[in-house]
């Protein structure tokens, strides 16, 4: 898999997925639902950041019945894996980062086996 630089800096130039590949990045695999919860989004804003993720090749997804999973994708070139590992690091003190996340664990309902209720 071969990923441009140009690709890579615009696709993470958009705020929504910059915040949803730095919550991929740290718990490997979410919802569209957990996405949605954590960063306020709607649900049809989320999803098409989610397509222009997945069209980049930033990450893939996996359908359980209706619900859909994204992940890194497993094919990342490593200087790609490198560039996103030292940005999560940067944005560690940042306070909206740190907020996803802290809404991410407060999500009601949220299942142990990655479904959607």
């Amino acid at each position: 898999m071969t990923i441009s630089a140009d690709t890579l800096f615009r696709t993470l130039a958009d705020p929504t997925r910059l915040r949803a590949l730095v919550l991929l990045l740290l718990e490997g695999e979410l919802c569209v639902c957990e996405l949605t919860f954590a960063l306020g989004e709607s649900q049809p804003k989320i999803s098409r950041h989610l397509a222009q993720l997945r069209e980049s090749g930033l990450v893939s997804d996996r359908r359980a019945g209706q619900w859909i999973y994204y992940t890194l994708s497993p094919e990342l070139p490593g200087w790609v894996r490198q560039v996103l590992t030292v940005t999560v690091e940067g944005l560690a003190s940042d306070t909206l980062y740190q907020n996803d996340r802290k809404q991410l664990c407060a999500m009601p309902n949220r299942p142990g086996a990655r479904c959607c209720a």
